[in-house]
């Protein structure tokens, strides 16, 4: 008798052990889910910028060169190589007429014969900020403000006002208007101010928008190699066009302890 309750105690067992299987895995199954749905819950606006412009993959790199031609009002304002640290805290920009200015941190320094040199660390900071802006925007320090949607060329794009803590940077008065397309979550648009040598009302009186287009990928990261300069109000939305750049030959580049050095000669601004 007890050996014909053998096989039928061990199908018992087995049975229990491969339901206590199924419902473990079910389990497991339904807990992964409502991870997943959770972690989409939570995501956040600056969450889905970052992760549309790569911006860990980004700062993966040690830096970013590039080629800008810079235009205002139909007259060249600069054309030069670029080079910037990903994490944006050395730089240097190589002008075509064999000049330079160069960052480390808060302080710059540019060849004794540049042309423009009150403009130098304007011309350090500013189209740096302005290409890596998307790695930028959650900076400490950042502050970030949900306007909802706004209309910009026919289009309901997701807007966030950004502004800075004191003491950030060069212009912490300096404020931006964010405009992400509501499909792509690229950034488009961002209307800003230029408080440098100037006075916050000033600056408001005079607003411009900056337009990212033709969006190229390189190792896999979107970089926009055309921007647009505009008049521009928050209410009016884009005006005319004052300005352009265009952006040539972007790589990603590994530095050495040479690339950033700053030139005997050079002078501090």
């Amino acid at each position: 008798m007890k050996k014909k309750l053998l096989p039928f105690l061990s199908f018992v067992l087995l049975s229990v052990v491969s339901c206590k299987n199924e419902t473990s895995k079910k389990k497991e199954i339904i807990e992964t889910q409502t991870e997943t749905v959770e972690t989409k819950k939570e995501l956040t606006w600056l969450d889905t910028i970052e992760e549309a412009h790569k911006k860990s993959e980004f700062l993966s790199h040690d830096a970013i060169a590039l080629d800008m031609v810079i235009n205002f009002g139909g007259n060249e304002r600069l054309k030069g190589r670029m080079t910037f640290l990903t994490n944006s805290t050395k730089g240097k920009i190589e002008l075509k007429d064999g000049t330079a200015i160069y960052f480390d941190g808060a302080k710059v320094f540019h060849s004794p014969d540049l042309k423009n040199e009150k403009a130098a660390r304007f011309d350090a900071y500013t189209w740096m900020y302005f290409l890596l802006f998307p790695s930028k925007i959650g900076d400490d320090g950042a502050v970030l403000k949900d306007l909802g949607q706004l209309h910009l060329n026919d289009v309901a794009y997701n807007a966030q006002h950004l502004s800075f803590k004191g003491d950030i940077g060069d212009a912490p008065d300096d404020w931006y208007v964010i405009y992400s397309h509501p499909e792509t979550n690229l950034i488009d648009y961002a209307g800003y101010i230029v408080t440098a040598n100037k006075s916050v009302e000033a600056a408001e009186a005079n607003p411009h928008a900056i337009g990212y287009e033709d969006y190229k990928t390189i190792d896999g990261i979107p970089v926009p190699h055309s921007w647009k300069y505009y008049e521009w109000t928050k209410e009016k939305g884009l005006g005319k066009e004052i300005g352009f750049a265009n952006l040539s030959n972007v790589e990603f580049i590994e530095v050495d302890a040479s690339t950033f050095t700053i030139p005997e000669g050079f002078l501090e601004k």
